[in-house]
């Protein structure tokens, strides 16, 4: 039963890393965000830890013991960043750095935009940022602005729209402000 934690814990851990490394490429590039949200990145970091604690026991050959204890060392390391990015962004989420501004729907309802205001503070400056709503918790970022404070928006047609006197059109994959 042992071998079966080992080699689970292993695999979950990896796959954790994995996310965690796309949800940052995403993050960078504004491409789609395929990664769930960082608390449930942190729960199976846990549990691959649990799980990797438990497979220790394993002690068949020197590849399952090493395998243990990478799988240890990995998620423990894992679940110490993804803790600090979670207390890091709720930080900053209770002064209120992002604002949620508004919710938009498409004329057809197949896009959902929310637009939030961030402000950096004295270390940065301000603006208005928009985000595209896929299927479950998937996102884009797909506008954002520096030195707005308000949005105006308005649905040319079912997948064109206008922000801010910018035309974007949400079928071919459009931003603006981003790379």
């Amino acid at each position: 039963m042992e071998v079966k934690y080992n080699l689970w814990s292993f695999h979950l851990t990896f796959f954790c890393i994995g996310l965690s490394i796309y949800a940052f490429y995403s993050y960078l590039e504004s491409t789609w965000l395929l990664a769930p949200p960082n608390y449930i990145l942190l729960g199976m970091s846990a549990l691959a830890l649990i799980l990797g604690i438990i497979g220790l026991t394993d002690k068949s050959n020197w590849l399952a013991f090493t395998r243990g204890w990478l799988t240890v060392i990995f998620s423990l390391l894992l679940s110490i960043i993804l803790s600090l990015t979670l207390l890091f962004t709720i930080l900053f989420s209770s002064m209120e750095a992002n604002k949620h501004v508004k919710t938009i729907h498409s004329p057809n309802g197949d896009y959902t935009v929310d637009f939030y205001r961030w402000d950096q503070g004295a270390t940065g400056t301000f603006g208005i940022r928009g985000e595209l709503n896929g299927p479950l918790w998937f996102k884009k970022r797909i506008y954002i602005q520096k030195r707005m404070e308000d949005v105006s928006v308005d649905w040319q047609s079912n997948d064109i729209v206008s922000i801010n006197n910018h035309i974007l059109n949400l079928k071919e994959g459009e931003t603006f402000g981003y790379h």
